[in-house]
C-alpha cells in the first residue's frame, strides 16, 4: 500500500505551536493550494487542506514560516473521528507532515508577526568590488537558502542574526 501526498501552497493563518500534555510539540494549520486549471472568465480556485506537523517538523515550521508564506510539504493522509460540541461524530482528513521545505520564493517581512521568525530582505550582491551596493569593508550577507527540512537545521537560539532569512 502507498499513502503519499506532496503539496505546495500558502499558509492560511498565523501559526501557533502547541504541546501535548506529554510535552510533544504539535502544529496544525490550513494550506491553500491553487488548482492547475482555470475556467475561462473565472478566478482561479484553491483547495484548502488540514495539515498537522509533529516534533521537529512542528518547531521548524513555526520558526521559519508565517501566514501567507509558501511551503512545500510531503506526508501522508490520515483520517480520524471526533465528537463535536453537539455530540455529533465527525470525520476529518488531515495530512501528517513527514518533510517540510522552503519553496525558493523571496523572503519577505510578514505583515503581522505570527509564528515566524525575524526575516530580512537582502538586496542582490556581487563579489566584484562594490557593484552590489555593499562596502568592501563590511561583511557580505549570508546567501539565502531555498530548501531545507527540520533535519538540516541546528538549533542555535543564542545568535539568531546568523540565519540568512
Amino acid at each position: 500500500m502507498y499513502n503519499r501526498v506532496i503539496l505546495m501552497g500558502r499558509i492560511c493563518h498565523d501559526l501557533e505551536l502547541k504541546t501535548t500534555p506529554n510535552g510533544v510539540p504539535v502544529l496544525s494549520f490550513r494550506l491553500a493550494v491553487e488548482r492547475n486549471y482555470q475556467v475561462k472568465g473565472e478566478d482561479r480556485k484553491s483547495d484548502f487542506f488540514n495539515i498537522v506537523a509533529w516534533r521537529n517538523n512542528a518547531e521548524f515550521i513555526s520558526r521559519y514560516f508565517f501566514k501567507g508564506r509558501m511551503i512545500l510539504i510531503d506526508g501522508e493522509l490520515q483520517t480520524r473521528q471526533y465528537v463535536d460540541k453537539n455530540n455529533v461524530t465527525r470525520d476529518i482528513v488531515e495530512i501528517i507532515i513527514d518533510n517540510a521545505s522552503f519553496t525558493g520564493e523571496p523572503k519577505q517581512q510578514p505583515q503581522q508577526q505570527g509564528g515566524g521568525g525575524n526575516y530580512q530582505n537582502y538586496s542582490s550582491y556581487s563579489n566584484q568590488g562594490n557593484q552590489g551596493g555593499y562596502n568592501n569593508n563590511q561583511p557580505m550577507p549570508a546567501p539565502v537558502l531555498s530548501q531545507g527540512n527540520a533535519q538540516d537545521f541546528v538549533d542555535n537560539t543564542s545568535n539568531d542574526d546568523d540565519y540568512p532569512f
